[in-house]
């Protein structure tokens, strides 16, 4: 069977070598610290849960639900307004199964094909995806260590920002876990403006910021709104990432367009998770702030850990990642995380795979208490991979 030409776009799958040994040392009993994938191991609440648990037990919810409802709608606008001092309105509002669905997506709504999509390097996987699916051609701003693995948009070349139809920013960033400043989202609504660029702002870790930092919305910010919006997601503030919620909130013309191409593809979200969103957006945030020292704990546990032993690491701002240059020996991040695994038992994400400016670093998932975080550590040093 000759399959769709489109399939040729997207490159081997990166984690498969990495999950195929990570088995096989299971099987063998090797003691294993998965710190790859950024899933929390933190729990919903029980209201949360509950709330769910209510819901599946109506049998009405369980029909299609064609549409975002009133009652969950209301809940974004006024969690917005409570949270971020962001007035929102219910026609700037659409849900998605996760932001990775929805970024995934929208490249098919703003993009035909051959046009060019402004990608931060590294990124997240799920954004070269998008531009991709929808026949783009990403050109990637670099976030470099040097500038604080910020965006710089002085640093674009004219002809690409005439040509460009979206720009991606990941702010705090998955995987560097850098976190904006105001001038830097100004200079990029500016540079929106001039150019007539649509800016989509990937939230989803607004909740997890260190060292006395608040977390905020692009859409605080004048002018964010006349030049696209954000996707907002419940996954990493209340641990949800399993059922999936999400929600693209930003100018009305892009948000029906995004509205009209879901209508497509699905009979709108499953009525318990709109319950369980509602009763998320409305919970205190005690636990949520309670849940971010847990971070940073974890996050100082990892990073002081690996300077003790020599491994130079970098206190991330926020996100639920550490961003770590390899060992300057390694050629590359995937030859060093096979080899850490099989050394070290200890499992992260390659570099390479988030795009061509990752190469050279791994990332770390904050997904383990910091007491199991030093042992890890501690493996890695017992190893000897750091030495020679």
């Amino acid at each position: 069977m000759q399959f769709s030409k489109r399939m040729d776009r997207f490159g081997d799958e990166v984690f498969a070598a990495l999950n195929e040994r990570k088995i096989e040392l299971e099987r063998q009993g090797r003691k294993l610290y998965n710190l790859s994938i950024g899933t929390p191991d933190f729990v919903p609440s029980a209201r949360v849960r509950q709330a769910l648990a209510d819901a599946a037990m109506d049998p009405e919810n369980w029909k299609y639900a064609l549409r975002d409802t009133p009652e969950m709608l209301q809940a974004v606008c006024d969690y917005y307004r409570r949270r971020f001092s962001v007035e929102i309105t219910p026609d700037m509002i659409v849900s998605c199964y996760g932001s990775q669905e929805g970024i995934g997506h929208m490249g098919m709504v703003l993009c035909d094909e051959g046009d060019t999509v402004l990608l931060p390097g590294p990124c997240y996987p799920v954004f070269i995806a998008g531009a991709k699916m929808a026949g783009a051609e990403p050109w990637y701003y670099p976030m470099t260590r040097e500038n604080g693995f910020l965006p710089n948009v002085s640093g674009i070349p004219e002809e690409v920002a005439r040509r460009a139809k979206y720009m991606v920013v990941s702010l705090p960033s998955n995987p560097t876990g850098s976190v904006s400043t105001p001038e830097v989202y100004r200079e990029i609504i500016e540079f929106a403006k001039k150019y007539d660029i649509v800016i989509l702002h990937d939230n989803a870790y607004s909740d997890i910021i260190y060292d006395g930092l608040e977390g905020g919305s692009f859409l605080a910010y004048p002018g964010a709104r006349d030049v696209g919006g954000e996707f907002f997601s419940l996954s990493k503030s209340f641990n949800l990432t399993g059922i999936r919620i999400s929600f693209f909130i930003g100018r009305p013309d892009i948000a029906a367009a995004f509205r009209r191409l879901r209508g497509q593809i699905d009979f709108g979200m499953f009525l318990p998770a709109q319950r369980v969103a509602v009763a998320a957006l409305s919970e205190p945030r005690e636990q949520v702030i309670r849940q971010c020292a847990d971070y940073q704990a974890r996050r100082d546990a990892l990073v002081d850990g690996l300077n003790a032993i020599g491994w130079p690491a970098e206190k991330n701002r926020g996100s639920m990642f550490v961003w770590v240059a390899i060992p300057p020996r390694y050629a590359s991040s995937m030859d060093f995380c096979l080899q850490l695994i099989e050394r070290a038992g200890v499992i992260c994400t390659p570099g390479a795979s988030f795009g061509p400016m990752g190469e050279g670093y791994v990332r770390f998932a904050l997904v383990l208490p910091p007491q199991q975080i030093a042992q890890a550590v501690q493996a890695v040093r017992e190893s000897g991979i750091l030495e020679g």
